[in-house]
This record gives C-alpha cells, structure tokens and sequence, in this order.
C-alpha cells in the first residue's frame, strides 16, 4: 500500500532524528492513512522533552502540561502537535488527566489512547513522495490495523478505564462509529451504557462539538440512534428522549420520537442547522398532546418546540445566530400553503417572517418532515408551486427599480414637481431599457430623459405598459418552466 506523507512532517521527522530522538507518526493521522482518506492534521509523538522540541523547532510555541509543542508551517493552517511520550493518571474532573508523567517507552504512550484505530503509530524508514510498504513501519500494539479491516470502534485495553479518564471518548465513539460506519465492540459500548451519567462532568461546548460533527455525517440518523441506545442521549438532549412511545394522530403511523429521527434521517440539506432543526421539530409534541388516538392534538407545539430548541442550544452554548435559525425554522415549520389559496402576497409575508435566507432550508425541513411521516412522495405539487413562487416574489422585480435613474433625478432634469408625467417617463425608459440592456446608463437615460418631456407621453406610457406586462408574462413562464408548475 502506498500513502503520502508532506514534506514538512519528513522533515520534522528528519529534525528530531538528527538531534538523536526517536519520532512518529501518530494517531487519528494514521488511521486516516490507512483508510485511504487524506488527514486533516498531522501528529507526531517523540522522546524528546518539549524544551528539547523547542531548542529544535523556532516557530514553535508550548503553552500546555500535556507534552504538546505546536509548531507552525508556512502556508499550512494549522501547525503540526509534536507530543512528548506521556503517561496520564487520575482524572478526576472525568476529562483531563491529574498527573501526566513524560516516559521513555511509546508503548506506553499508545496505551493510554482511546480506542484501536486511533493507537496506532508509523515509523518512517525512507524518504520517498509516495512511501511503500518497505519504506515504513506501522506499529500496532492493540490490534487496530485488524479492527479497521472489521470496521470496529474499540476502546484500547480495558473500556471503562478509558471512559473513566475522559467520558467524552464515549461521544467521541459514538461520533467515529457515524463518521465511518463502524460498529461498536460490545464490550465498549457496554462500558459507555454504564458510564454514560459521566458525560454530565464535560463542558457543554465540548459536547455540542462533537453532536455538531455527528449531525455532519452522512448517516446523522444512526448517529442519534446510537446516542440513544448507549443512553447518552438521555443526558445531552432529554426532552428529544421524552417522545419515545409518545403516539400521534390520524396524520402519522409513527411515535414523536421515532418521526423526528426519521425527519433527520431524510432531511435533503447538508447544514447541520437544517438537520438540526429536523430532529428537533417537533420536540414539544409530548408536553401539547391533548387526547387519544386518531383524533389527538398538538396544538402550538411549533411555537411551544422553538422554545424548547433555543433551550437546549442555549444549555450546549451554541451561538446566538445557530440558535435564531434553527428556531425560525421550528416555529414557521407548520406554515400552510395550497395552491389558488395563498396569494404573492402571503408568500411575500412569509419570507419577511423567515428571511429569504432561510426559505430554501424551510422548504427542505417540510420535506424531510413530509417523508419522516411515511408519505410516498417528497415534494408535492404545491411545494414546487410555492417554489416557483418564492422565487417569482424574491427576484428583483421588473420595474422602475432596475433603472440606472430615479424620479427625484428626472425632477431636477425637468424641473417639474412630482406628478404623474414622472411615473409615464419612467415606464417609457423601462420599456427601452427591456429591449436593450445597454442603453440603462445615467447618460443616456438622462438625454432620453429630456426628449421624452417635449413629447406626448399619453400614448407611450400606453405601448410601454403592454411591453412590460408582455415581458412579465415571458419570465414568469421561464419561472414556471424551471419548476414544472401550471
């Protein structure tokens, strides 16, 4: 197998050989090696003491107690960590580590990582652009080569030691198992069932980190899944919880709990917000339902829901801007519209509320609603109608607005008070302009401008008029051409 390695990791590699250091690559890095993928950040683990690593790297900083020497790169983002060996003890915040002691051995220091695919290391033999097999050396203690091929997230070792050193590598588990479609190891994700209550010791932003990575993935739907079978869910998002085995009525065959999973599972947006607002969107239904059967009701639990989310997201320390746009889209989710029903105007109403920002991502929520509650088909005919319109509404209207000149400066060309001749000359230069783009420049249309007050405009404001409203007629066909509505 051939993978690439930049030149600046062989040569940071190379720097700490020669200064008579060992050096590795390591990590998440490796794991994406393997997978073929290209890594988004490069670790390397060392021997050397970060004074040592710092003596031989200038534009390098070290500004922690865990053995991490940042050193920057030019042209890259991001600078490349250089960790020394390290063993960790007693965590007893259940996230960083009391005691970190820098040792000599790397099987040590791969030994207190999280899980197999993420303990593995690389010894460079070779310099080459494109490194085969005889050029490197992996180093695997703990069988991670072997899980990557079975497509398993093992804890390294004995889980509940991990998950008791830092309970986020139980949504970090969670979160690769979405990310690569993985299986937990059993035994690993029995020790999260029983650590999970542990997750109420990590920072709330850490936690919306990796929730936010897990509503990136492709499959977000199993991510929430698992969240909920590990019992993880019950701690980051309870009121989503509070909708299992809660029924609905006559316009669903699924519970709250299992429609609002569905809903994400196929919301058509790839903005985590949109996906968020879909497991979210109907996240009041328990606390509104009055009565039983065909006939309950959940009466304002849009409203009631966008509360509930800006709740939650307020506790997870999203920010202001996420938390306002997933609850626009909560609360207007329930928006009606028929086709002959809604006019221009009640879209143009609707897209004040929302934002024209946003009415694409609203859009995608009610599909994904629509095929969350079991329906056949995603987009009905009024929805590719109410497309249709929203664009006819939002596009930059044909009108005197478009014009390189406005009725204040046709006043003061003519030096006429305001009256309804400004309003003929304006149609006239509009009706021009339609046939020919070019002539919508301050120069002319102030020269067209002074030969149109000498003329009788009665008439042309007539012919202008109708080449308006016949080039109106023309893009509005277009526009229903393009959405495939009458």
């Amino acid at each position: 197998m051939q993978i690439k390695i930049p030149d600046y990791v062989f040569e940071i590699i190379n720097s700490l050989e020669k200064a008579g250091h060992e050096a590795y690559i390591v990590g998440g890095c490796v794991r994406d090696l393997l997978l073929m993928e290209k890594p988004n950040d490069w670790d390397i683990t060392t021997n050397a003491k970060p004074d040592e690593i710092l003596e031989i790297f200038q534009n390098s900083k070290y500004e922690n107690k865990f053995g991490t020497v940042l050193v920057s790169i030019d042209g890259q983002n991001k600078p490349v960590e250089i960790t020394t060996y390290r063993s960790e003890s007693k965590y007893s915040d259940k996230r960083h580590p009391d005691i970190v002691e820098f040792v000599d051995s790397l099987e040590k220091d791969l030994s207190r990582r999280d899980f197999t695919i993420n303990a593995m290391a690389i010894k460079l033999k070779n310099r080459n652009k494109e490194l085969k097999d005889s050029d490197y050396e992996i180093i695997d203690l703990f069988g991670g080569q072997k899980d990557l091929k079975r497509k398993i997230i093992r804890a390294v070792r004995e889980p509940l030691d991990r998950f008791k050193e830092d309970a986020l590598r139980m949504l970090r588990a969670i979160r690769f198992a979405t990310e690569l479609s993985f299986k937990i190891e059993p035994r690993t994700e029995r020790a999260i069932k029983k650590m999970a209550g542990a997750i109420k010791f990590i920072a709330n932003e850490r936690i919306r980190d990796e929730f936010i990575k897990i509503l990136k993935t492709e499959q977000s739907y199993k991510g929430i899944l698992l969240l909920n079978k590990t019992k993880l869910l019950q701690y980051i998002i309870p009121e989503l919880t509070n909708g299992i085995g809660v029924r609905q009525n006559r316009h669903h065959i699924y519970t709250v709990f299992k429609h609002n999973l569905l809903t994400l599972k196929y919301c058509p947006s790839k903005d985590w917000r949109v996906r968020l607002s879909a497991l979210l969107h109907d996240v009041a239904k328990p606390q509104t339902k009055r009565g039983q059967g065909y006939n309950a009701t959940f009466y304002n639990h849009d409203i009631i829901g966008a509360k509930i989310a800006t709740k939650i997201m307020t506790r997870l320390k999203f920010s202001n801007k996420d938390i306002e746009k997933v609850s626009i889209l909560i609360r207007n989710h329930m928006f009606y519209y028929n086709v002959g029903e809604v006019t221009e105007a009640a879209v143009r109403r609707l897209i004040r509320k929302v934002g024209k920002e946003n009415m694409k991502d609203l859009i995608d929520l009610r599909i994904a609603d629509r095929l969350g509650s079991g329906v056949p088909k995603a987009k009905p005919y009024k929805l590719r109608h109410l497309e249709y319109l929203i664009k006819k509404v939002s596009q930059d209207p044909l009108s005197v607005k478009k014009l390189n000149i406005n009725g204040k400066e046709i006043m003061e060309i003519i030096k006429i008070k305001p009256g309804p001749k400004i309003g003929a000359i304006l149609d006239v230069l509009l009706s021009e302009v339609i046939e020919n783009p070019k002539l919508n420049n301050s120069e002319y249309l102030k020269k067209r401008t002074m030969e149109l007050n000498k003329l009788n405009l009665n008439n042309l404001r007539k012919r202008a008029k109708e080449k308006i409203q016949e080039k109106k007629m023309e893009d509005d066909k277009i526009l229903k051409k393009e959405f495939w509505v009458k």
